[in-house]
């Protein structure tokens, strides 16, 4: 038997084996005893072997050995990730300078030079601190954070189940049931263009990269998103009240700031909206706790689902007749494209207004939002 083929667990369940076969009628006692030998002799000589190598090892780690080629330092540097390049001062300072001055070199320099990955030759990457920053400002924006999001070039065509008639039950021996009339609506969802541009001062042209850097996007970011949510707003709150060919309807109740109004609304959703929430101006969750108080704190009316606030409602006590003062949905049921992803790019202008040492910057985030999925959404107006 060949033994070296052979894996150590292998070896040791012939072994015991070979104990085994000792005891049956006929067994060729010599020859079990030379594989006994054999099988012993191979694992004594594999684990001689791993001694040797482990003490190898040790010896290498203690400075062993001779050094035959020693990496220089720029070959060091080449192995560095994009990961690691983007998250370098050297990288934050001249990002921050390709901004002030929109002039890539410095950047795409750091990119080829130090890393093992070409750069793109489109949009620069920015920098960690500054991805961080913004995939932040999308947290932060709540039902943004929930909607579903694609990152398609142009126009996207959404397909969507229009009508469609049940199933039967089928007894046997009667006649087929009718085919299943099924229609499809779609929606499209035509991309706009977002823009937010502030004038920021010499002495802010002068921060430090990091500084610069957080200072422009933590304004202008936040500004974006913010209209972003405030598109996905208008979306439900200009919806349809039924489904149509090339748009997906919101069905709207009646109702007041009382406890039973949020199951009312959530009754109209479909089984599918399984991550339900509630959008409310926030004054007007002042009006539900007031409701909860007169009522002894013995009822959440919310009934565990999130909360989110936006000013883009109004509170209850200042909308208008048939005006919308929340919505209750599952914002899963909307997709939002962003066709050059969903970062913001920012444009830099000192000569427009150089006479008065001021800088413009324009940042500029084109995004379609769209609801895309069937009774995900409920309105609730004042009567």
């Amino acid at each position: 038997m060949e033994f070296t083929n052979m894996t150590v667990e292998e070896l040791e369940a012939r072994r015991l084996a070979i104990v085994e076969e000792l005891d049956a009628d006929g067994a060729d006692l010599d020859a079990l005893e030379a594989e006994a030998r054999g099988i012993k002799a191979e694992l004594e000589a594999r684990k001689a072997a791993a001694t040797k190598k482990a003490e190898i090892r040790k010896s290498v780690a203690d400075g062993a050995g001779t050094i035959i080629n020693e990496i220089p330092k720029q070959e060091e540097r080449n192995m560095r990730t994009i990961e690691e390049i983007r998250s370098s001062k050297e990288y934050v300072d001249a990002f921050a300078r390709y901004i002030k001055t929109n002039d890539p070199t410095e950047c795409r320099s750091l990119l080829t030079t130090n890393s093992d990955v070409e750069s793109n030759p489109g949009q620069l990457p920015v920098p960690t601190i500054i991805e961080g920053r913004i995939r932040t400002a999308w947290e932060k924006s709540g039902i943004l954070e929930e909607v579903r999001k694609t990152y398609i070039k142009g126009n996207v065509q959404i397909g969507f189940e229009l009508t469609a008639t049940g199933a039967v039950v089928h007894a046997e021996g009667t006649d087929a049931p009718a085919e299943e009339q099924l229609t499809f609506g779609v929606v499209t969802l035509i991309p706009q263009t977002i823009k937010k541009w502030i004038r920021i001062s010499d002495e802010a042209y002068d921060m430090g990269g990091e500084d610069f850097l957080n200072y422009i996007y933590d304004e202008i970011t936040y500004r974006i998103v913010k209209q972003a949510r405030t598109m996905l707003i208008n979306v439900i709150k200009n919806a349809p009240a039924t489904n149509g060919q090339n748009a997906i309807g919101v069905p709207a109740i009646t109702g007041t700031p009382t406890l039973a109004v949020i199951a009312q609304a959530a009754g109209h959703l479909s089984e599918d909206a399984t991550n339900v929430s509630v959008t409310m101006n926030r004054l007007t969750h002042a009006a539900f706790i007031e409701a909860i108080a007169a009522n002894g704190f013995l009822f959440d009316p919310f009934q565990g689902y999130k909360v989110h606030y936006s000013s883009d409602l109004p509170a209850y006590a200042d909308a208008t007749s048939g005006q919308t003062w929340m919505i209750v949905g599952d914002y899963a049921g909307a997709t939002a494209n962003f066709p050059a992803g969903d970062g913001v790019k920012l444009k830099y202008d000192d000569l427009t207004e150089a006479q008065a040492d001021l800088i413009k910057i324009v940042g500029r985030m084109p995004i379609a939002i769209g609801i895309t999925e069937p009774g995900r959404f409920v309105k609730v107006n004042k009567a």
